[in-house]
């Protein structure tokens, strides 16, 4: 479960990024965060992760709340909530199969056991014939691919997917959130923030629409809604 309740973030100079939200997203979810830029929508998934803390209200993620988490338990956060970037932040240096096992190393988990959750996870999102390739060899679909398992090699509760499919084409766009839906079959909580009207009126999961900070829309089955501002400028 994660619970936001009277969260408000407010930036250096004023800049009110969130008000007041209060929403929660139970166990198992897959919701779609939509909205304009600058809508708060990557505030809000930075503040699950801990990445910054509320300028007020609470964030929940369990029974942990996650502004009162000390810093040494951050880390336990990180291995439960799972993130995905548009912008895929694989190691150039490394393969597939090593930029997938990097999490797992740093968990200490043994050799055999880091063979076995990598290759199963590549299988999971289509890459295991591409274990050895490196990110160079790779298509922009294959690279988010790669960062899909990466982040869900753990084995975390919740995955977060900032833009996930911005820099691909329709056809591949339909195949990562093919992904994301057999993860969200698992049991993974799904949340993602997305501009891809066609995604998400296709898939029509729980949709919460943002405008300035605040949440307009929580539609379960949802389609994407056209920002107020963005209908003003067109009439």
């Amino acid at each position: 479960m994660i619970r936001f309740t009277d969260v408000y973030k407010i930036y250096p100079g004023g800049h009110n990024a969130l008000s007041n939200i209060s929403v929660e997203i139970g166990n198992g979810s897959f919701v779609f965060l939509i909205g304009p830029s600058g809508a708060g929508k990557t505030t809000l998934l930075r503040l699950i992760i801990r990445d910054m803390l509320p300028t007020k209200g609470k964030v929940f993620v369990d029974d942990w709340e996650v502004s009162k988490l000390p810093k040494a338990k951050i880390h336990h956060l990180r291995r439960k909530v799972g993130m995905v970037f548009q912008d895929f932040k694989i190691l150039s240096d490394r393969t597939v199969f090593e930029n997938v096992s990097l999490g797992l190393e740093i968990l200490g988990k043994k050799e055999k056991d880091i063979q076995k959750d990598v290759s199963s996870v590549l299988e999971l999102v289509g890459l295991a014939n591409k274990a050895n390739r490196f990110p160079q060899e790779l298509s922009a679909g294959e690279l988010q691919r790669t960062s899909i398992a990466r982040a869900i090699a753990g084995g975390p509760k919740i995955l977060l997917a900032d833009e996930p499919t911005g820099n691909l084409d329709p056809v591949t766009a339909r195949e990562i959130l093919d992904i994301l839906q057999e993860v969200n079959k698992i049991g993974t909580t799904i949340i993602m923030a997305t501009h891809n009207v066609d995604v998400v009126n296709h898939f029509k999961k729980r949709t919460i629409a943002m405008e300035s900070g605040s949440i307009v829309s929580d539609e379960e089955k949802g389609h994407y809604l056209i920002p107020k501002s963005e209908n003003k400028k067109r009439s």
